[in-house]
């Protein structure tokens, strides 16, 4: 069978187990409930805060969690390009560079983090000129910022250790860890504003406390890992390959990519956003609710990218290209019917899901009039999401990069085109950018089998 074999590169290396429907859901499962559980952290905040009776309380938390979800999601190439690089030196069956893999990523993680806390007078200007408010408002967020900024390292280094479990396959693990740091900042957020009194600043607190701690665990977890499959996390010659040139120039390579491609996805939905609130505040807040179904997309379709990630640079390391492929079809067909799925939920339950989201009667009737551009989302960005995957676990990233800018560039000049037709044609223009990354995508896909056939 295609999805059974692996030549492997170790002479007389066990082979690969064939990639089954059971092994997709193994990781693509734990991936799904994770995800569901990553918007606790903005609701525990907010439910606890908003209990204290001031609406800049509940406002200054809501800017910074923007703040802070902005800065991580572009710093997001760390947990892919890791998953990547680990997935590849597993197909590879080279346990000295699955253990560089983490290595390297933590060293990434605790420099950019630092360098963060290092510049947060200057990046605290820039996101604040970013994202403005009032003046008590800001004076909140910017205490909030100044504490929350300290968790930027163990941040980045969950992120780089979530990745290095997804890669190996462990999705188990790294629902553990997402639920530990949810789970630990509620109970926190309760403890210090409900228990000891403190406001935007206790909620803060809570946070990198968290985040601290799902860090420490986490590398507890990598070593006791590393110990029972590839031995002692620090084996000795392990300082040589850390630094190795070549090997570091390809991860700075990959992530460089994905950090470009993350920008101009970035700047989609801040064009999205900023298009809607030049129509009218009842726009953005329509517009607001809508992204809440682009967001329940794609926390679930997320999970069969990530399993895309692991299997196909598994394949890729292992020069297995009928595996690939194996990887491509099994995965895919999952995605397409969790998108079919929640197409049909949406079109059934979707306004039902407005009203649960708001009960200001105008914002609801415009939503309902938008609707089904929220029904298409899962059934035109189940090709972007899931080539994503793929093109990360091939360490295609190059390409990731130049069909990301290609579809800006399309989405631009289809919302400029439309401008006529107002916030419909401001939607069109998001459905033909998602259209336009999978297509320009696919196009590229030979290649990418061709070059994991090279590798062999």
């Amino acid at each position: 069978m295609s999805g059974g074999s692996s030549a492997g590169t170790a002479s007389g290396a066990a082979p690969l187990a064939p990639i089954t429907h059971a092994r997709v859901w193994a990781v693509a499962g734990p991936i799904i409930i994770s995800n569901s559980t990553v918007p606790l952290i903005g609701i525990a905040d907010t439910a606890v805060i908003g209990h204290l009776g001031e609406a800049d309380f509940i406002a200054a938390i809501a800017l910074g969690a923007i703040i802070f979800s902005t800065l991580y999601w572009i710093f997001g190439f760390l947990r892919m390009g890791t998953t990547a690089l680990a997935a590849q030196a597993r197909g590879r069956q080279d346990p000295d560079e699955i253990r560089a893999a983490i290595q390297r990523a933590c060293l990434v993680g605790v420099t950019v983090g630092a360098a963060m806390i290092v510049l947060q007078l200057p990046l605290g200007w820039l996101v604040f000129e970013a994202f403005p408010a009032g003046d008590r408002v800001e004076a909140l967020a910017g205490d909030y910022f100044a504490i929350r900024i300290w968790g930027a390292p163990a941040m980045l280094m969950n992120f780089a250790i979530l990745g290095w479990f997804i890669g190996l396959q462990r999705a188990d693990i790294a629902l553990y860890l997402q639920l530990y740091l949810n789970l630990a900042n509620l109970a926190l957020d309760v403890l210090f504003v409900t228990g000891l009194g403190f406001t935007v600043d206790g909620v803060a607190f809570g946070t990198i406390i968290a985040e601290w701690t799902a860090m420490v665990l986490g590398l507890v977890l990598v070593l006791r890992h590393a110990r029972a499959t590839t031995g002692a996390l620090f084996a000795s010659g392990d300082r040589v390959r850390l630094l190795d040139r070549a090997a570091l120039a390809t991860m700075l390579s990959v992530n460089r990519d994905i950090f470009i491609r993350s920008a101009f996805l970035m700047a989609a939905f801040v064009w999205l956003t900023m298009q809607g609130a030049a129509q009218s505040d009842l726009i953005l807040a329509a517009n607001g609710v809508l992204l809440h179904f682009f967001y329940l997309t794609a926390h679930a379709l997320d999970g069969f990218a990530f399993a895309s990630e692991a299997f196909v640079g598994e394949s890729k390391g292992g020069g297995d290209r009928q595996r690939l492929r194996h990887a491509v079809r099994l995965t895919s067909v999952w995605a397409v019917a969790a998108a079919l799925l929640f197409a049909l939920v949406f079109w059934l339950l979707g306004g039902w899901f407005i009203s649960l989201l708001t009960n200001v009667a105008e914002v609801q009737e415009t939503t309902r009039t938008y609707l089904p551009w929220a029904i298409l989302f899962p059934l035109v960005t189940v090709a972007s999401f899931q080539l994503d995957g793929i093109f990360v676990g091939a360490t295609r990233t190059g390409d990731m990069r130049n069909m990301m800018a290609l579809s800006f560039a399309v989405y631009i000049g289809a919302w400029w085109a439309l401008q006529p037709h107002g916030n419909h044609g401001l939607w069109a223009a998001f459905i033909l950018f998602n259209v336009a990354r999978g297509i320009t995508l696919a196009a590229r896909y030979p290649a990418l089998e061709r070059s994991v056939a090279a590798s062999r």
